[in-house]
């Protein structure tokens, strides 16, 4: 296909939005020409020695055939056939065409290979975001290890022995031992306030 159909599927782009009422009937004879083509080039049987020459996983002639149909535009041409309420007049040439394409595929292996494509991306984004999720908990984790303790205000409560509080029972001494040695009795209450008239001059 490479080389002279490029002219024909110009003329067929060139055809095939026309207007139906503007289209003469030789541009209805071109395009049905064309799609008669397409299908008796689609038609044609497998050689089997050819196809036995190849290396395994080499492309056959009929796939070789498909891609240059789709690099050449055609497979949009037959989309925008098929899905035209204008273009009907062509639904049995078109028909025609997409079943040849799909001559040498099962529908179970169409199916498979739409779901295993489906699955492994599935799997890929499955196993990206478990990824992203483990390297944000690993962030979060490090930003606990460097976030400066807080002091605890609570020192601990401690018993001092000899020294009788209220009701002749040790004193109960709930600050830091740092703050031991400046220990009184009177440490915490409000000092009482002396009238100005009575303080000492």
């Amino acid at each position: 296909l490479p080389g002279t159909p490029r002219g024909l599927w110009g003329a067929l782009t060139a055809v095939s939005p026309q207007d139906w009422e503007q289209r003469q009937e030789e541009d209805t004879l071109l395009i049905e020409r064309i799609l008669l083509l397409v299908r008796n080039v689609l038609h044609v049987p497998p050689d089997p020695t050819e196809e036995q020459q190849g290396v395994d996983g080499d492309a056959s002639v009929h796939d070789r055939v498909l891609w240059a149909l789709h690099i050449s535009g055609m497979d949009d041409l037959l989309k925008f056939l098929a899905s035209s309420q204008v273009e009907q007049q062509w639904a049995l040439h078109v028909l025609e065409i997409i079943s040849l394409m799909f001559r040498d595929q099962s529908p179970e292996e169409l199916a498979a290979l739409g779901q295993g494509t489906a699955s492994a991306e599935h799997g890929e984004d499955t196993r990206e975001l478990e990824s992203l999720r483990q390297r944000e908990l690993a962030e979060k984790r490090a930003r606990a290890l460097q976030r400066p303790s807080r002091h605890s205000r609570f020192g601990g409560s401690y018993v001092l022995q000899g020294l009788k509080s209220i009701g002749d029972r040790d004193v109960v001494f709930h600050k830091g031992l740092h703050n031991l040695k400046s220990y009184s009795h009177d440490l915490g209450k409000e000092p009482r306030r002396v009238p100005r008239h009575r303080q000492a001059p």
